[in-house]
């Protein structure tokens, strides 16, 4: 499972564990393969089967036969040959006949072969059983429809997207081989762009900037958090996904991107502005620290340990237990975990960093399939490194991984949080790699807080605002002068968050 609602110039990827055999490509022999496998409907047998090209006229194609019976989508034509395409998965628990006409075009024959991959996938795990109450064996017969006379590999892809997009979920969507290799590329934390996350705000589908990386290409060319892209080297943005819009933004070290974005808190059509950004070598941490000394309420030294996540990658959780053992040892005595604009990434990683907190077998955040069925995830003898007080900071770029990782370890006691509410993203795709090299992101569940609580559209509300109310009193038990301060220290969420840690460490307890 993946939650993945944010694109930087690369994100890391997660495969599940779904394969096909593409040994077997496309041809004009008949022939039929079968498999047994235990899906959620019990063994079951899947076979693929394409007509041949003599499918040309559009007369031919209106003379398609609709689903015959249950589950059997049949194109019947005036064809004479039939070729066969043979799935090997749990991911397919029925049993089912699909024939569809050939391509004579190389490119959108290999397309069409993912059209029926992407399709039964999202048949068996889309967390919408209704499909966004639609006859999901129709669209597919209608798509490949569409398919069939196109030239262009391009050209069917797009009509993937297209099928896909009928869910109503902009986060169920396929990206191309040479979209996924890029996609792939920043596994070891490297790659080339101009440092920034965005993401699809999902109410208006408009590509919003989720934060940038501190010194990176975009922040230096003066991007900034909220900012909406709306053109990319001259190429308007409107209905592209975030990953497709990562895609242009990257690119060879040393080129120019350039980018208009406008400033939606400023409505006029003055605030939108063209910036040329140059493409550089981006190093990705994801976990970056400092230890803030300060004086609690009784006037005594203390070492608060600050700990900024920037995303949940593959490396996160070692990380930052690297960095919290190093930080023990180094006599600190609080934490404030920082995920402010922290936009996801890996959900898996979400739930070890959050076993880095806590202890015994708590629930660690409840997820919720496609018949409704609840399921938590919970620790097995956790042992946290630490028991020290815990402030979390959160904010509206906090999402999914970050809104699991701050709701279990709010629901269980052990951090307050502070900020201003999460993104509200509660769902959890998963992705599948491809016989073409392609990907496919799925919308799989939905989850609740382990206090079961909604987040999808909702978010978390923090225990404390940043607010100017909240900052009278930090200011005054602080009591540093401002021109002294380091920029954490004058940071006024973790100013707010001092002042809660030393009201948690004057009651002895951890949160």
């Amino acid at each position: 499972m993946e939650a993945l609602i944010r694109s930087l110039d690369l994100k890391p990827p997660h495969i599940s564990p779904f394969s096909l055999d593409p040994s077997r490509p496309i041809s004009s022999q008949i022939g039929f393969c079968r498999f047994s496998s235990s899906g959620r409907r019990g063994s079951r047998k899947w076979r693929v089967v394409s007509a041949a090209s003599e499918f040309g006229s559009e007369s031919a194609r209106q003379r398609l036969v609709g689903p015959v019976g249950k589950w059997v989508v049949g194109f019947a034509a005036a064809a004479t040959t039939l070729s066969s395409v043979c799935f090997d998965s749990p991911a397919f628990a029925e049993s089912l006949t699909v024939a569809f006409p050939v391509s004579r075009t190389p490119e959108v024959n290999t397309v069409q072969r993912t059209l029926i991959e992407a399709w039964g996938l999202i048949r068996e795990t889309f967390v919408d059983p209704t499909f966004n109450h639609q006859d999901w064996d129709l669209k597919l017969q209608q798509t490949m429809v569409e398919m069939f006379p196109l030239k262009s590999g391009d050209a069917a892809y797009k009509k993937v997207s297209a099928m896909l997009s009928t869910l109503g979920d902009p986060f169920t969507r396929i990206i191309n081989p040479k979209e996924y290799q890029s996609f792939r590329i920043g596994s070891d934390g490297n790659l080339q762009g101009v440092g920034l996350f965005i993401n699809v705000e999902p109410k208006t589908g408009h590509l919003i900037v989720l934060s940038m990386i501190d010194g990176s290409p975009a922040a230096r060319a003066g991007i900034h958090e909220g900012d909406e892209l709306v053109e990319i080297n001259g190429e308007r943005l409107d209905g592209v996904d975030s990953e497709t819009a990562a895609q242009k933004l990257r690119g060879r070290v040393g080129t120019i991107v350039t980018v208009k974005v406008h400033d939606v808190k400023d409505m006029s059509n003055s605030s939108i502005r063209e910036v040329k950004i140059p493409r550089e070598y981006i190093k990705l941490s994801p976990v970056s620290s400092a230890i803030i000394p300060h004086r609690t309420q009784d006037g005594q030294l203390s070492k608060t340990g600050y700990v900024k996540l920037l995303a949940f990658s593959q490396t996160a959780a070692s990380d930052m237990e690297s960095t919290i053992h190093q930080m023990e040892s180094q006599g600190v005595q609080s934490y404030i975990l920082d995920l402010r604009n922290n936009p996801g990434g890996l959900v898996k990683a979400g739930l070890e960093v959050a076993q880095i907190w806590l202890d015994g077998d708590e629930t660690l955040v409840n997820t919720i399939d496609r018949d409704g069925n609840m399921l938590p995830i919970n620790m097995i003898d956790g042992h946290a490194i630490t028991h020290d007080p815990l402030v979390v900071l959160v904010n509206e770029g906090s999402a999914s991984a970050s809104e699991i990782l701050a709701g279990a370890l709010h629901d269980n006691g052990r951090a307050t949080l502070v900020g201003h509410k999460t993104f509200g993203k509660g769902k959890i795709q998963s992705v599948t790699e491809l016989h073409d090299g392609s990907a496919l992101f799925i919308t799989v569940a939905k989850y609740l807080s382990p206090a079961r609580h909604e987040i999808d559209q909702v978010g978390i509300v923090p225990d404390i605002q940043c607010t100017a109310d909240a900052l009278n009193s930090p200011r005054e038990v602080i009591g540093k002068d401002r021109s002294s301060r380091t920029p954490l220290e004058a940071d006024s969420c973790i100013m707010i968050a001092e002042h809660e840690l030393d009201i948690q460490q004057s009651k002895g307890t951890a949160s």
